[in-house]
C-alpha cells in the first residue's frame, strides 16, 4: 500500500511538472501600438512614445517580457532618453513596452527602429520606420499639429455672376463657431430691350 502510494506520488509531481512546462511562452508575438511612421523636424525632440504590444500565440498579453529598442549607428536617427542608441523596456500587464523622449538628429530620411522581445525562451523581432523632415519642409510641422488634435474644415461654394467662389472657413479643436463670411454680392440684373423692327428699301 505504501509502494502504491508513494507511485501515486511520483505520477502526480510528473504530471504538475508537465503542466507547468506547458505554461511556459513558447511563442511570442510583437506589434507597434503607437508612433509608428512618425515623422519628425531635424533635431527635435520626439512628443510621443514608441509603444509596442507583446502577446503570446493565443494574443493573450505577455507580462514582464524584455523589449530592446536599437537605433541605427549612423545616418538618419538619434538616441534615447539615456542618451544611448539602445533602450531597454518591460511590458505591463497589458504587454505593452515604451520608450520616451527620442532626440532625433538633422539628418533627413527614413530609418528604422530594431526592436526584440524575449520572455523565457521565446523571442520575437520587427523593425519600426521612422522619419526625419527634410528642413523647411513644413511636413513634421502638420504632424505635430495633427498629434495635438484635429481640425475640421468646411468648405463652402458660393455662385455669383456666372462665376463659382470657394470660401473656406477652418473651426479648430475648441468647437468654436467660425465668423460667418459675408453674404455674396447679387448677381447682377441684365435687361434686354427689342424695339419695332425698321425696314429701309432705297430706289431701284
Amino acid at each position: 500500500m505504501v509502494h502504491i502510494f508513494r507511485v501515486c506520488q511520483a505520477a502526480a509531481f510528473v504530471v504538475a511538472l508537465g503542466c507547468t512546462a506547458t505554461a511556459q511562452v513558447a511563442i511570442l508575438q510583437i506589434r507597434v501600438v503607437e508612433g509608428e511612421g512618425a515623422v519628425h523636424a531635424p533635431g527635435s525632440r520626439a512628443p510621443r512614445p514608441l509603444t509596442v504590444e507583446v502577446t503570446d500565440e493565443t494574443g493573450k498579453p505577455v507580462e514582464g517580457a524584455a523589449v530592446s529598442f536599437h537605433l541605427p549607428e549612423e545616418g538618419p536617427g538619434g538616441v534615447f532618453a539615456n542618451g544611448m542608441r539602445t533602450e531597454v523596456a518591460v511590458a505591463d500587464s497589458h504587454g505593452h513596452a515604451s520608450v520616451h523622449g527620442l532626440q532625433l538628429n538633422r539628418a533627413p530620411g527614413r530609418f528604422q527602429i530594431r526592436i526584440v522581445a524575449s520572455k523565457e525562451q521565446a523571442r520575437a523581432g520587427m523593425v519600426s520606420f521612422q522619419y526625419i523632415a527634410e528642413p523647411g519642409s513644413g511636413a513634421a510641422a502638420a504632424t505635430a499639429g495633427s498629434s495635438h488634435g484635429y481640425r475640421k474644415w468646411i468648405v463652402v461654394a458660393v455662385l455669383a455672376g456666372g462665376g463659382a467662389a470657394a470660401a473656406i472657413l477652418a473651426a479648430g479643436k475648441s468647437g468654436s463657431t467660425p465668423a460667418p463670411s459675408a453674404p455674396p454680392a447679387p448677381a447682377p440684373t441684365i435687361t434686354l430691350t427689342i424695339g419695332a423692327p425698321t425696314i429701309t428699301v432705297g430706289k431701284p
